[in-house]
């Protein structure tokens, strides 16, 4: 695992280490000092809730962080109780009397460690669903809820049973190689995914139409900001999702690429928002696009895959030399590999994920940046701009606005609230002596 670490940090050490501007380092230590003079989980200068607010968040925040780390552990736990207690030999057991077919066996395992994953995860699913409701953050049903959780569940059912086959031909054919011939094998079904994804999985949780049918005066201003950036997404590419159905929080996002690449803009995001600060967002996420974060994901998660295959295929022969007789796990070709590898991929996730979120808000943080510049001429103040929309995201969320650091550096997929606001409160880059740092 510390040879993974070492890899995920020379990679983080590209981003990390892109020059910044001088307006940027103004800000940055402008945000830092906001940060740092003011009360942990307390309000900034730039970023404030009321008093009830600020309650809820700090509530909301030592939830999350429970949840969040009970999760990632329960996940490591859950599989250890499965193979422990005999069950993932006894699905394996089931299906290989039951069907003669690989294919069949392949579904039938998977649905069986499926179905017994999701029961062992479900009250922290529950649990989660009903703080959400519980501060308003949902409005959705739990009878939507449900159905939402049940074709989640049929959708990685019907799809990672092809993969599983897949996996266990790899092991078969290439029983030393195994992890190299899937990696290559995983190449094309990753760029199919991320390609399909807009017009096959999305439709079926959210409900979606043209931006241009509501919103035609806000689609010129976005196309606008396009053109800024060359982005090839014309009007017919933005789409308003109906998050309002099921949430009352705010969000914008990118996805797909080529012919299905789209920005997505949340209706409440409209509602709760000035036509400004939604040009703000939609800056924020042309910025993915144009500073190639898409295509920058898509290549480090294939890496990055690459080293977990690997470092599964050594924790799988280990596992099997230490434990196979009592797991039932005799051989690699044995679906009950599976559960092992996913093990060790649940262990890693733990470990490596300071590295995965520093990149993230790294990707995020620069997308900030593009997005206040890229609204420069567009808005009367880019800086209030930006800092309005960020105190309406974080107030529809009850985000804190100075969390504690160490939650931050080691959780955060993106910069706190308070700290992204305050950020934007202090750029400044066409002030005397400063230059902007994407449209110079």
């Amino acid at each position: 695992m510390r040879r993974v670490g070492m890899l995920l940090l020379l990679l983080v050490l590209p981003y990390a280490s892109a020059s910044t501007t001088k307006a940027e380092r103004v800000a940055q230590q402008a945000a830092q000092r906001e940060l740092d003079t003011s009360p942990s989980n307390g309000n900034i200068p730039s970023y404030q809730l009321s008093p009830a607010a600020l309650s809820k968040g700090q509530a909301l925040q030592r939830s999350w962080q429970k949840r969040h780390f009970a999760a990632e552990v329960w996940s490591i736990v859950q599989l250890l109780l499965l193979l422990h207690f005999g069950l993932v030999r006894r699905f394996q057991a089931i299906v290989t009397h039951r069907f003669r077919s690989r294919w069949a066996q392949s579904y039938a395992f998977l649905m069986l460690f499926l179905l017994a994953t999701a029961l062992l995860s479900l009250p922290l699913d529950i649990y989660a669903q009903w703080i959400d409701r519980f501060y308003g953050l949902s409005v959705q049903s739990w009878a939507g809820w449900t159905g939402d959780l049940t074709k989640a569940l049929l959708l990685t059912w019907a799809v990672g049973g092809l993969v599983v086959a897949l996996l266990c031909l790899c092991i078969r054919q290439l029983p030393r190689k195994w992890w190299l011939a899937f990696w290559l094998a995983s190449i094309p079904m990753t760029l199919a995914g991320v390609f399909l994804t807009p017009y096959v999985i999305d439709p079926l949780f959210n409900r979606f139409e043209p931006l241009t049918r509501s919103q035609p005066q806000l689609v010129e201003r976005l196309v606008q900001v396009a053109q800024r950036g060359h982005m090839d997404i014309p009007p017919e590419r933005m789409f308003l999702m109906k998050a309002s159905d099921k949430v009352t929080t705010l969000n914008a996002y990118v996805t797909g690429f080529g012919a299905s690449k789209r920005v997505v803009v949340w209706d409440t995001s409209l509602a709760k928002g000035t036509p400004d600060e939604v040009l703000f967002i939609f800056g924020h996420e042309s910025g993915h696009y144009v500073l190639h974060h898409i295509v920058q994901g898509i290549f480090m998660s294939t890496l990055g895959l690459l080293v977990l295959l690997y470092l599964g295929f050594l924790a799988v022969q280990w596992a099997i030399r230490q434990f196979g007789p009592r797991w039932g796990v005799n051989s690699e070709d044995n679906w009950g590999t599976l559960a092992i590898l996913m093990l060790a991929f649940s262990c890693a996730s733990l470990v490596l994920e300071p590295a995965l979120s520093s990149m993230s808000r790294i990707q995020e943080h620069a997308a900030d940046v593009y997005g206040q510049e890229a609204i420069h001429g567009l808005v009367a103040d880019p800086a209030r701009t930006a800092r309005d929309a960020f105190q309406v995201l974080g107030g529809s969320s009850f985000d804190v606005p100075n969390p504690s650091q160490l939650l931050e550096f080691w959780s955060y997929s993106h910069p706190s609230i308070g700290r992204r606001a305050a950020f934007a409160a202090h750029y400044q880059p066409w002030a005397s002596g400063m230059q902007p740092k994407y449209f110079r």
